[in-house]
């Protein structure tokens, strides 16, 4: 099993930054996969960036330039997503998410979220 504890969710102007962390604990020698959704009201969730375990990475179209999704350098099972010029279509809460690899735990859940945290960005 994997725990997710995340921060950094608030509010701001737009233009603004806020830096978001997700402490990943538990069996996190299996994750995969580790990665940022947001879920704005009304509409479905979408992946905003991610990160596998050799290294591949995606940012949504929409945010690229301005999100970076990155692994802390001290504990790699943390990861951040940094937000920069932040817009008002940026208002979503933003879920942390792992996969895990099902050669390491066969049999088991492989899909983790986070609690979701609050961005909300004012004009």
């Amino acid at each position: 099993q994997v725990q997710l504890v995340e921060s950094g969710g608030g509010l701001v102007q737009a233009g603004g930054s806020l830096r978001l962390s997700c402490a990943a604990s538990g069996d996190t020698i299996c994750i995969s996969v580790m990665g940022w959704y947001r879920q704005a009201p009304e509409k479905e969730r979408e992946l905003v960036a991610q990160i596998t375990s050799n290294g591949n990475t995606y940012v949504l179209d929409s945010v690229k330039g301005r999100f970076t999704g990155s692994r802390d350098n001290a504990n790699p099972n943390t990861l951040h997503l940094q937000m920069n010029s932040l817009e008002p279509e940026d208002t979503a809460v933003y879920y942390c998410n792992v996969l895990l690899n099902p050669r390491c735990v066969p049999g088991k859940r492989l899909d983790y979220w986070g609690q979701g945290t609050q961005v909300t960005v004012s004009s």
